[in-house]
């Protein structure tokens, strides 16, 4: 069975209805390439690193654009659809063609996924069940807070009641996991726990809380930071402390993002699994491993177990994925081994990584490594345990096996 992915273009904070004061993408400059994985080798600069990573999209695609990349994407699948996902760099509850979508698809009687909406788009209560009915099962509905008027001051909502009303009513019928970005101050504390115990009431299936971000380091790698001068930021630490909380006082699953999924323990289950560690391939050879400082300490946990020898570099960026080139600069090269392992992920470009971290006059040679190593909340939301120890066994075992092919022999 395939899953077909339906995108409607968009742009951030324009094709939404305006940026929620904490979106990610407010304040956005326009800065150089970043340099990424899909550069080419000799030039710093993608339409991914470049554009995509802004989500500078052109606008909304009309529904006749939309049909027709539908009708493409059908006749290269190679089997029935077992799934079809509404995503885009928009809010698609604000796509100006929506119903008329929704009937689009529904037709093709697979079930319907919408990937993310704020649910600002919608100002009719009618329109949950004109869902249900075309097809809808499972949806993505940032909620913020339960208290409509926090959510018209902070998401800029015209009809917050309809939203919320919307998204009660979706909890009855299908799966709905729900997200929030939590600000200290604002929706943390009482009201956090109103909006807990208002989607535990609803049906929700899941709420995944995500930690506000207003820092370069914490991740506003577009020029963007601060998002909101003056707002406190809770620690990871604390943040993760909220969140099993909360999730042992709820029937509903609540995890968090960077930290953590209280039911499954990732990301990085697997430590707490010593048979799946034992089977994992032993580290025979020492090289550097740059990543993020949240991930740093579980993946030397890791590495240790393996046999050791390897030097987990943590940098300032708490993400691995969005480390950059300045995030290598603050590394003293003469600290590192001369095999370099990067995140797979990460906007730095190959050459630009291999000339900063060779500076010395010793030529160190930078490789990526995985994709993924663990799932965050935001993946692990909708798996099981074993599937993502599965993830993080094939994650590991890819690292392991990069480092062993080209590092130091131990």
């Amino acid at each position: 069975m395939a899953q077909l992915t339906v995108d409607l273009g968009g742009r951030p904070g324009v094709d939404c209805r305006g940026f929620c004061e904490y979106c990610y993408f407010r304040h956005v400059r326009d800065v150089a390439p970043l340099g990424c994985r899909y550069c080419p080798p000799f030039r710093v600069g993608c339409d991914y690193c470049s554009r995509g990573v802004k989500e500078q999209y052109s606008g909304f695609k009309p529904l006749s654009t939309v049909a027709d990349d539908i009708l493409a994407s059908l006749q290269m699948l190679p089997d029935d659809i077992s799934r079809v996902t509404i995503s885009g760099g928009g809010d698609p509850s604000c796509y100006p063609e929506f119903v008329d979508l929704i009937e689009l698809l529904g037709s093709m009687e697979a079930p319907l996924h919408i990937g993310y909406t704020s649910g600002k788009g919608f100002d009719d209560p009618a329109i949950a069940d004109f869902l249900i009915d075309n097809g809808l099962t499972e949806v993505s509905y940032t909620i913020f807070s339960a208290n409509p008027a926090l959510r018209k001051r902070y998401m800029h909502d015209p009809t917050p009641e309809v939203s919320l009303a919307v998204m009660r009513r979706l909890c009855e019928e299908i799966d709905v996991y729900a997200a929030a970005v939590v600000m200290p101050g604002v929706n943390d504390g009482a009201d956090l726990e109103q909006t807990c115990a208002w989607l535990d009431e609803a049906g929700a299936k899941g709420l995944i809380l995500m930690r506000f971000a207003n820092t370069t380091e914490q991740g506003l790698i577009l020029g963007n930071a601060p998002l909101i001068p003056g707002q406190p930021v809770e620690s990871v630490e604390a943040f993760r402390e909220r969140v099993t909380a909360l999730n042992e006082r709820y029937a509903l699953k609540i995890s968090g993002t960077p930290l953590w999924d209280p039911e499954i323990g990732s990301p990085f289950a697997i430590l707490g699994e010593p048979d799946l560690l034992a089977k994992l391939p032993v580290v025979r050879a020492s090289a550097s491993v740059i990543t993020g400082s949240v991930a740093a300490p579980s993946i030397r946990r890791v590495l240790e177990a393996c046999g050791g020898g390897c030097e987990v570099v943590p940098v300032a960026k708490e993400i691995a994925c969005l480390i950059t080139l300045e995030d290598l600069r603050e590394l003293d090269p003469a600290d590192l081994e001369e095999t370099v392992i990067i995140p797979g992920r990460c906007f730095v470009h190959d050459r630009q990584a291999s000339d900063l971290l060779s500076a010395d006059g010793r030529i160190r040679t930078v490789l990526r490594g995985p994709d993924m190593l663990t799932a965050d909340a935001e993946t692990s939301m909708g798996m099981n345990k074993n599937e993502v120890l599965q993830m993080e066994m094939e994650g590991f075992s890819a690292l392991i096996h990069c480092i062993n092919q080209n590092g130091r022999r131990i």
